[in-house]
Parts: C-alpha cells; sequence; structure tokens
C-alpha cells in the first residue's frame, strides 16, 4: 500500500494507549510528540500558572506566542495541574492509574518526592511503563547533577568532534541531545509495551541524555581502544572519505557532493570531464582518495566554482552523483520532493491561521501518523481531562481552580 493508498482517516498505530507527560522542554516533551504523532491519547500535565517554558522559547514571538510550541505541543491535551500540592499529586494518582505510559524527565528523585516514583505508581498500576529522561540517568554519582541536552552531547562525544579542527567545539545548531534522548525513550517505551503485551508487567526506561548521544558515536571508543586513536574535529569532511564536502558555486551558492564510493567517483569524474582523475594513483582507491583528501577537494572546488547551482545539480543528478543544495526553511516549502511526500503539513492554529511544520516520521502504510492540531492553550483540557478520568464533578474543578492546583 502506498502512501496515498491509506485510508485518510486512518487511527493511529497508538491510539489505545493513554500517556501522561510531566516533562517540560524538549526531551520529555518530544517523547510525548512522537507518540501523540502516531495516535496515543497524550495528557500533558503542566504548571496551572506558568506551563512549560516551551510556550515562552523562541527567537521571537509572533503576537506574543512561541512558534516553538505549537510543534512540540501538537497532538497533546493540556490539563494544568500543581504536582508541589498534595491535592495536585492525588489527582495525578487518578489520572495515572488509568495510563499506559508516563514520560518524567525532571531531575532524579523529584517524582519520588512527590509520591509519584515508579514503586508507588505500579502499585496502583502494575501495567504502567514510565520513561524517565535525565541528564545522567536515574542511578551513579553524576545523577543528582543538572543536565541539559548541550551536557549530554558534551560527555557523549558529540561536540568535540563537531566544528572546525582549529576553533572551539561547535553545536549542532539543534537541540540534537534532547531529541536523541527523546527517541531512545520511544524506542524504550515501544519494546517495554511488546513485553507488557507477553507478560502484562510494565517496567522503567531510564534514558540518560549522555548515553543517549553515546549510542550514535558509531566506533568512537571502539577505535580508540583497539588503536589509540582520539577522533579530532574535522570541520565539513570526515578524515578519509572523500570526495565528500561542501564545495562553492558561482555566487557564493554551496553544493555538497558524496563521491567516495567506486563507481559514484567514477562517475563524478565523467561529469567533471576529468577522466584522468579515475585512474590517477593518487585517487583511483578509497584509500587513495582518503589520503590524498584535501588535494581532491581542491581540484573539485575549483571546477565546482565554474557553475552555478541549478545547473550543477542538474549534471550530476544526469549522471548519478549524490549531490545536494543545502536546504534553509524557505528551499523546504518549495522542493517538489517535500510536496509530494508531504514532508511539511498546514495545521490551524487558533491565533496564527495556517501554520506549516514538519509532518509524523517515518510513514506507515496501514496506520499513518498525523498531525491533528497544534501545541494547545495552557489548561485547555483541565477540565475535560479531570471530569472524565479522575471523575471530578463541576464544583469539584470549582474548588480545585480557586485553590490554586489546577
Amino acid at each position: 500500500m502506498t502512501d496515498a493508498a491509506a485510508p485518510a482517516s486512518a487511527p493511529g498505530p497508538l491510539s489505545d494507549l493513554v500517556v501522561i507527560e510531566m516533562g517540560t522542554l524538549i526531551a520529555g516533551p518530544f517523547c510525548g510528540q512522537i507518540l501523540g504523532d502516531f495516535g496515543a491519547e497524550v495528557i500533558k500535565v503542566e504548571d496551572p500558572k506558568v506551563g512549560d517554558p516551551m510556550r515562552q522559547w523562541g527567537r521571537s514571538l509572533p503576537k506574543g506566542l512561541s512558534p516553538w510550541w505549537p510543534v512540540i505541543g501538537r497532538n497533546k491535551k493540556s490539563v494544568g495541574l500543581d504536582l508541589r500540592k498534595p491535592e495536585g499529586q492525588a489527582l495525578a494518582r487518578e489520572l495515572i492509574a488509568g495510563a499506559d505510559v508516563v514520560i518524567e524527565n525532571f531531575r532524579p528523585g523529584a517524582m519520588e518526592k512527590w509520591g509519584l516514583g515508579y514503586e508507588a505508581l505500579s502499585k496502583i498500576n502494575p501495567r504502567l511503563i514510565m520513561a524517565r529522561v535525565s541528564g545522567f540517568g536515574q542511578t551513579g554519582p553524576y545523577s543528582q547533577r543538572a543536565g541539559y541536552g548541550l551536557i549530554g552531547e558534551a560527555m557523549g562525544g558529540l561536540r568535540y568532534v563537531t566544528g572546525e579542527p582549529d576553533r572551539a567545539p561547535a553545536r549542532a545548531g539543534i537541540s540534537i541531545g534532547d531529541s536523541l534522548a527523546a527517541m531512545h525513550s520511544v524506542m524504550g517505551i515501544l519494546m517495554a509495551l511488546h513485553h507488557r503485551e507477553r507478560t502484562g508487567q510494565g517496567q522503567v526506561i531510564d534514558a540518560a541524555l549522555y548515553e543517549s548521544v553515546l549510542a550514535v558515536m558509531e566506533n568512537l571508543v571502539t577505535e580508540y581502544d583497539l588503536t589509540g586513536y582520539v577522533r579530532e574535529r574535522s570541520g565539513s569532511v570526515l578524515p578519509g572519505i572523500a570526495p565528500s564536502n561542501a564545495y562553492p558555486c558561482r555566487n557564493g551558492e554551496m553544493i555538497l557532493i558524496g563521491g567516495n564510493g567506486d563507481n559514484v567517483y567514477a562517475r563524478l569524474t565523467e561529469a567533471m570531464g576529468r577522466p584522468d582523475l579515475k585512474d590517477d594513483p593518487k585517487f583511483v582507491s578509497h584509500a587513495a582518495r582518503g589520503e590524498h583528501q584535501a588535494e581532491l577537494d581542491g581540484i573539485i572546488a575549483e571546477w565546482t566554482s565554474g557553475y552555478a547551482l541549478g545547473d550543477l545539480l542538474k549534471l550530476l543528478e544526469d549522471k548519478g552523483v549524490p549531490a545536494s543544495r543545502v536546504f534553509r526553511a524557505p528551499d523546504m516549502l518549495e522542493d517538489p520532493q517535500y510536496q509530494a511526500r508531504e514532508a511539511i503539513v498546514s495545521v490551524e492554529h487558533p491565533v496564527f491561521g495556517p501554520v506549516r511544520m514538519q509532518n509524523a516520521f517515518p510513514k506507515l502504510s496501514a496506520t499513518p501518523g498525523k498531525v491533528r492540531w497544534p501545541g494547545p492553550a495552557l489548561g485547555q483540557h483541565t477540565n475535560e481531562v479531570l471530569a472524565a478520568r479522575a471523575g471530578c464533578s463541576p464544583e469539584r474543578l470549582a474548588e480545585l481552580r480557586a485553590a490554586g492546583v489546577i
């Protein structure tokens, strides 16, 4: 079945799950976003006065609102609940008693202080799966330290190898450490759900930021262990992998070319009109090209600088050489591949009107994910959820609101 053939109203594959999201900022909420994209009922519990700080984050605040919140808050229900008050903790336990998953990314010990640790919650809900996201994990000598994404990126090894060799370590431009922790949390949740299907038992997913970064660091540790080599920053190239770099075009534009495989390299030399480069002893093999990487990159850069980006992309496409412009947001919105696969969708927002954002990924043929609504207003679903899941009457809701619990 193709994507186009999937029924538009097909329920997401997680539509039978109830998720209580208690995280803030990025790692916990991105985990909830992914689950919500694929149909889970995600109930986001927030401080009733200020909500998730992501509601205020952004380089600019159009109409006084964060452009980040519609994305990371999408497909969720917002419940304002003060977890520092006993009444709020009691209501949280009511919600969790009927839930499948809890996501939290407070510092280890906070949930226990509120009577919401896994040991207590599993007594009222033995099937509960709890995803705990933190900087250093729930155990170990660093567990009580504050740990944001950049700390996880540093400890996991990513920051050291990112950037130019003669400059300080650079960042990726996004909160990649938080996002990796969120994705590992989702993987853990799905594995735990599979285990629960067979055994009926819930469990804890302990996702540390630094370990989530470490998991994608390829052979960095093993290479050092076997050879003593410490991988260093290398800018836009990977040492020994050539040609694979960003090259200049006319008018200051850049093109990325990946031509390091033998067959692809041969096609690149054909496109360049330089068949001599294919058989040159300095470039004849993968190892030789890696050894003479800088020289080869210089030859290719001299060639690319004579072309406009669009013309060069067409030439390399015709020759079967992987190449791309360096995409920015405007390029994504105009690109035919993005459009054909609906990689970006438009979602109606009550204040902004139509808002464009990335779609739900990956694509499933029978039960695709979907952006059903953007991030909700703070406490928008408090009455609805507490009435349905905690049995609160209108009078009880009014009392809770007057007491500042919701």
